[in-house]
């Protein structure tokens, strides 16, 4: 058995963040559609925008996804290869 136990805590802080079912559906959307703005969630999620921001926040906080500025818009992307083996293991 590991004693690794910096590398168990940042797995389990990955899994606390993502077991949420709007944060689940955000970074499936951005996965299927290789990334995509607030307000296309937005549309999709029916929920409002500042919601999701908080959604985005907590996903960010544990570098699961990244921004990138385009104008006044800001265009997310997963960026953790972990998370998408997750996300494919669920079948979701």
């Amino acid at each position: 058995m590991e004693n690794d136990y910096k590398a168990l805590t940042n797995s389990a802080e990955l899994l606390k963040v993502l077991a949420h079912p709007v944060r689940l559906c955000i970074v499936r959307g951005l996965l299927d559609n290789g990334g995509c703005n607030v307000t296309f969630m937005q549309n999709c999620l029916d929920m409002p925008q500042s919601t999701i921001s908080q959604h985005l926040q907590k996903l960010r906080s544990v570098g699961i996804i990244e921004g990138e500025r385009n104008g006044l818009e800001i265009n997310y992307r997963v960026v953790n290869n972990k998370v998408e083996k997750i996300i494919k293991a669920l079948e979701i």
